[in-house]
């Protein structure tokens, strides 16, 4: 291709300006609207594949935390008061809040009102120890079915349940 066909490719003179293709303005609006429409159906699918990863990764933490505490109590007899009374590292659920443990084995009942967490029947969830992540908005309340409990990630009867309070 020699230098003036390529000076005339990009250059526009007279009548040959209608012979450039360009988008229009209905092209351009119509391909916004596509994409606006893409975007609005691919975050909120990001967004809640996010949030089942994070609910698994604090259920795996609860997991793995809750055995370090049976083998605490299989070797001393009893329940720790702390986690770090368990030698369990300071863990970080996936919202970057640490996991909250409570003992219940051995409280009087007051003590048990007042530290347990309940569920729709008014049972408590545990009859050993509470070990749960406050969730995605990191607020939480004893009874789980309480708004700010719904998307924490509880242990609940005993450890044969963990995962969403929302699902328990």
């Amino acid at each position: 291709m020699h230098n003036a066909d390529i000076i005339g490719t990009f250059s526009i003179e007279g009548r040959s300006q209608k012979r450039v293709r360009a988008f229009t303005l209905i092209e351009l609006l119509l391909t916004i609207a596509i994409l606006g429409t893409l975007g609005a159906i691919a975050v909120p699918v990001y967004t809640n594949y996010i949030d089942k990863a994070r609910n698994s990764a604090a259920a795996a933490g609860i997991r793995e935390i809750e055995g370090g505490i049976v083998r605490f109590q299989a070797e001393r007899g009893r329940l720790p008061d702390t986690l770090a009374a368990a030698g369990l590292p300071t863990q970080l659920d996936p919202w970057g809040r640490p996991y909250e443990y409570v003992r219940i084995e051995g409280l009087s009942k007051k003590e048990m009102d007042a530290k347990c967490r309940w569920d729709k029947y008014d049972k408590p969830l545990n009859h050993d120890f509470d070990l749960y992540s406050m969730g995605k908005d990191g607020e939480t309340k004893p009874k789980i079915t309480d708004k700010d409990s719904y998307d924490d990630i509880i242990r609940a009867h005993g450890g044969t349940y963990v995962g969403p309070a929302s699902e328990y």
